[in-house]
């Protein structure tokens, strides 16, 4: 004789569960928050990073300004719809515009090191990180899909 078991009426594992919060819409005030969270901690490294740079070059501040407006307009997302679909986005998207900026710019700074892109293995160490910025666009890019996802019906 077989013994024959039911399946549970909702799976245990990690991806089903995210996959059913982005169906019912919890997902995008788990995301808000994750953006909020990474705007701090990206905030923090870019500081550490670019006061080692001694702030040379004055756009080294722009980042420094535009990725902490992501804290409070991720965590005003968690608890407002409307938060999550004006200010998030907003706050979000100028921190893409910037991280493309700034890959441009240390895309420049690599150039004009001595031997520029010709000695391109050298100086993208010791360099600017070329992809750094890009990291920080993640953030805005993780806040942008926040706003676009749905949200929980709290009825």
């Amino acid at each position: 004789m077989f013994l024959t078991r039911t399946p549970p009426a909702q799976s245990d594992h990690l991806l089903d569960r995210i996959l059913r919060d982005v169906r019912t819409g919890r997902f995008e005030q788990s995301l808000a928050a994750l953006t909020a969270v990474g705007a701090a901690i990206t905030a923090a490294e870019i500081y550490t990073e670019h006061d080692s740079a001694s702030f040379g070059n004055k756009m080294m501040w722009w980042p420094i300004a535009i990725l902490p407006t992501a804290i409070p307009a991720g965590i005003a997302a968690v608890f407002s719809k409307r938060a999550a679909k004006t200010v998030l986005p907003l706050s979000s998207a100028a921190i893409v515009a910037n991280g493309l900026q700034g890959t441009y710019l240390h895309a420049r700074g690599i150039a004009q090191k001595p031997g520029g892109w010709s000695m391109a293995a050298y100086n993208m160490e010791m360099g600017p990180p070329l992809f750094a910025p890009l990291l920080a666009s993640l953030v805005g890019g993780m806040g942008l899909l926040a706003a676009v996802l749905r949200r929980e019906d709290k009825a």
